[in-house]
């Protein structure tokens, strides 16, 4: 590892942090600063007691908010010292938040050092691990066909920032030596741990094929009759286990296998893993750790489970309405899984469809990635699909995707279905696209709307947050994941890697919106063109605040993943016009 590449990750970082604080007006800065011009350019100062301030050095963006850091620094106004570090910045900041909440400024600061260490580590080992993917499936991503391949694509995704998140490469509490055996921006496979537990313990059902037996793990041939076996991620073996076991009143019936069984690979998720010998089958396993923010923990709550076989049954019956979308929008099969209560006792088995030997299966997560032998994901999918043009790739892409999610929306439904959960499936011919969804939980839904079309009810879920009485959740959902992370974010990616400029690429994102829009018409239209299209400001994820600079009480957020602040409306066209 050269000190040039080391001494990149921090910049890199910093850059990234500083715009998600701004964007999220932490301790002020984006409410109380004045912005001020100068030789180098625009900076914002934020007084600071009765007579000194700190400057921030800011860029036009428009994405997320007007402006972000353009340089990786803040300077204290008084006596000229320029803050470098995400350590020393956050404690500058620190000292300007109220007492209660100076906690969560600290925890940030880990999540940045655990983020920078991660952030070195892929620079040390982003040339071996391009090169072993191109050895294992190929040197060209556009024909790695399969699900097989598709783990190469989570592989690749996983080495890219989040485009809101700034410390979404941190995984709290991993070391180096677990990331690289488990993380799926390794790739490599490993064996499932197993925990015989009571049958009368396990609610729900588990597949047949690939389960073992207690006796098949080499536990007692008695446990068959009494115990069944649930799968455990070799991360959370040991002191999580051992206190969920104790949490659940089962630490004295619980039997560990001492033998590990199913070689698997990591999915992008971490947490979801495919079955090596057959990746139609995905196995989601809770860990003890958190990505996305110190409360967005990686377990897996029971009623998760529930939800995400109710968003199944609910997005079957549009289907059935929408016969359009059976063969253009794929969904994975949710409806097994198991858990003994607890978060950490539990398992969501995952399976997809058949058919997909000759398609790749991509995703969206992995478009703007580096692929083996240099260019992006979405340059080699360009040229074997659309003849070298990105931009028709992406139209293909948004035509489909807001043609769905406009159409779910007037039903009354929002999908948390953001780019890790949505894959592109093309080919084997040109022009073959469909979409293929995972992660049913999590919805909004106006229950008003959804009985007004599929009928009323709760569908089964258990989450008392999934509905409400109008289209306000369901908009912003709408807003922050289909449209802010599933196309804005390509708009603006695109063109930073200078494949198109940017106002061809947002109005390209516009005109598919409205286009989707105007087919649904009626009153969820006018909805949509109201808050998305014409509104001048849009919600926009407070994912740090909510996730670790604030607790809830603080922050008021019911849902970490769902609490807002806004930014501007790029889809606006120049001058402000619709």
């Amino acid at each position: 590892m050269t000190a040039t590449r080391v001494d990149t990750a921090e910049p890199e970082l910093l850059t990234r942090v500083l715009g998600a604080l701004l964007r999220e007006d932490v301790v002020g800065l984006r409410t109380r600063s004045a912005l001020t011009e100068r030789a180098d350019g625009r900076w914002l100062r934020l007084p600071v007691g009765l007579s000194d301030a700190v400057l921030l050095p800011v860029v036009e963006d428009g994405f997320q908010y007007a402006y972000t850091a353009r340089l990786p620094f803040l300077v204290r106004e008084g006596d000229g010292t320029r803050l470098t570090t995400c350590e020393s910045i956050l404690g500058e900041l620190r000292a300007l938040a109220e007492p209660v909440d100076r906690d969560g400024f600290d925890a940030f600061a880990e999540e940045c050092r655990q983020t920078l260490a991660t952030m070195r580590l892929h620079h040390t080992t982003r040339e071996s691990v391009r090169d072993a993917l191109a050895d294992r499936y190929g040197p060209d991503p556009a024909h790695w066909t399969g699900l097989a391949r598709s783990l190469a694509y989570d592989t690749l995704a996983a080495r890219l920032d989040h485009p809101v998140y700034p410390t979404a490469r941190g995984r709290s509490g991993l070391r180096e030596k677990q990331l690289r055996s488990y993380a799926p921006e390794f790739g490599r496979r490993f064996a499932l741990r197993w925990l015989a537990l009571p049958r009368e313990t396990i609610t729900g059902e588990l597949p047949t094929d690939h389960w073992p037996t207690p006796s098949g793990l080499g536990l007692r041939a008695d446990l068959d009759s009494t115990h069944v076996a649930l799968p455990v991620h070799p991360l959370t073996v040991g002191a999580p286990l051992d206190a969920a076991l104790r949490e659940t009143g089962l630490a004295d019936r619980a039997v560990l296998a001492e033998r590990a069984y199913l070689d698997v690979v990591p999915t992008l998720s971490m947490r979801t893993v495919a079955v090596a010998d057959d990746p139609t089958l995905h196995l989601k396993l809770p860990l003890a750790t958190a990505t996305l923010g110190l409360r967005n923990k990686r377990s897996i709550k029971p009623g998760t489970l529930v939800d995400g076989a109710a968003g199944q049954r609910l997005l079957a019956a549009v289907t059935d309405r929408e016969p359009r979308f059976r063969d253009s929008v794929l969904h994975a099969d949710e409806t097994g899984y198991a858990h003994a209560g607890h978060e950490l006792l539990a398992v969501l088995c995952r399976r997809y469809p058949e058919g997909l030997d000759n398609s790749l299966v991509v995703p969206l997560a992995a478009l703007l990635a580096e692929a083996p032998g240099g260019g992006l994901v979405v340059d080699h999918l360009a040229d074997r699909f659309h003849d070298g043009d990105p931009l028709a790739l992406l139209d293909a892409v948004l035509t489909l995707l807001f043609d769905w999610q406009t159409t779910l929306f007037g039903y009354g439904i929002a999908l948390e279905s953001h780019q890790q959960n949505i894959s592109l499936v093309l080919g084997p011919e040109p022009g073959d696209l469909r979409l293929l969804l995972k992660d049913n939980d999590g919805p909004r839904i106006n229950s008003a709307r959804l009985a007004a079309t599929l009928g009323g009810g709760t569908w089964g879920f258990d989450d008392p947050r999934t509905f409400g009485p109008d289209d306000s959740a369901v908009a912003d959902v709408f807003t922050t994941i289909t449209l802010h992370l599933c196309a804005g974010a390509y708009a603006f990616g695109l063109a930073r890697h200078g494949r198109a400029p940017l106002p061809d690429l947002l109005n390209l994102v516009r005109d598919r919106l409205a286009e989707a829009v105007d087919r649904i018409g009626g009153d969820a239209g006018a909805v949509l063109r109201e808050r998305v299209l014409d509104a001048p400001w849009l919600p926009v994820k407070a994912m740090v605040t909510a996730g670790t600079l604030l607790s809830k009480e603080r922050s008021g957020a019911a849902d970490i993943n769902k609490h807002y602040t806004t930014g501007p409306n790029y889809l606006l066209r120049a001058g402000g016009s619709p």
